[in-house]
Formats: C-alpha cells, sequence, structure tokens
C-alpha cells in the first residue's frame, strides 16, 4: 500500500445495519443507525464525518498554532451539523467551534490558522466546504 492510499473497511455485524469498521491496526468501532433502521448501539455515519472534520481541522490548527511559536496546553473541536430536510439528508450547515487553551495565543493567530486549516491544510474541510456551509468560531481560554 503506497503512502497516498488508505484503506477501511466495515462488516455487518447483526441483522439490521450495525457494521464493524476498521482502519489499519486500530480499534474497531462500532457504527449504527437509530431505531427502526438500527438500533442505536453505535455511531452513525454523519457523526463520523463531524468526528473527522473536528479532528482534521483541530490538529492543523493546533499545528499552526504551534508554528507561531505560540503555547496550545489544549484544544477541542466541537462540531455541529443541522441535516437538510430532504434526501439525501445530509448536511446543510456545520458550526465549528474551536476552544482554545493558551496563554499567548491571539485572536489574528487563532483566525489566520482557522482560514490556512480552511483553504488547504485540512482535506476533510477541502472536500465538504463546497457542498455545505462550513461555519468556525473560537474561544482562546487562557
Amino acid at each position: 500500500m503506497s503512502q497516498g492510499q488508505l484503506e477501511a473497511s466495515v462488516n455487518l455485524i447483526n441483522q439490521k445495519v450495525k457494521f464493524e469498521g476498521t482502519a489499519g491496526k486500530n480499534t474497531p468501532i462500532t457504527i449504527d443507525y437509530i431505531p427502526p433502521i438500527g438500533d442505536g448501539k453505535g455511531i452513525m455515519p454523519l457523526e463520523l464525518l463531524l468526528l473527522s472534520l473536528a479532528s482534521c481541522s483541530g490538529s492543523t490548527v493546533v499545528t499552526l498554532l504551534r508554528r507561531m511559536g505560540k503555547d496550545v496546553a489544549g484544544l477541542k473541536v466541537n462540531a455541529n451539523g443541522i441535516r437538510r430536510e430532504e434526501h439525501p439528508t445530509g448536511f446543510r450547515t456545520i458550526t465549528l467551534e474551536f476552544v482554545i487553551n493558551s496563554k499567548d495565543a491571539e485572536d489574528e493567530n487563532v483566525q489566520k490558522a482557522i482560514q490556512l486549516s480552511e483553504a488547504s491544510l485540512c482535506p476533510v474541510w477541502t472536500m465538504l466546504k463546497n457542498n455545505v456551509e462550513i461555519i468556525t468560531e473560537y474561544k482562546i481560554g487562557r
């Protein structure tokens, strides 16, 4: 497998739509839908998408802030997706809230890091941004 290739798989594990998903040598995760389609015993696929966007954007933002010489003691990214009413019921909007714990990061540093993440550094964001409105907010805690 080349460095540019990633692999993941899911395996149906019940009579409804509960899957076990694996990627690489990582711990398997359970993916399921809410009743009546599923049993609600796992993460829903759109929740996985939110986790992917939050972790991708979070990792680029924290890396950029640290490259700017800022001390980042903690970062939490809250992702909230509003679904479309019509099918397919994908996201209409996603709000990303970056909660940064830093004694020296300023507004302009965080804004620049978020902008660069969105523009070119987070591949998940790049794939989504032309299909979903992504709103960003941030808070800096000292």
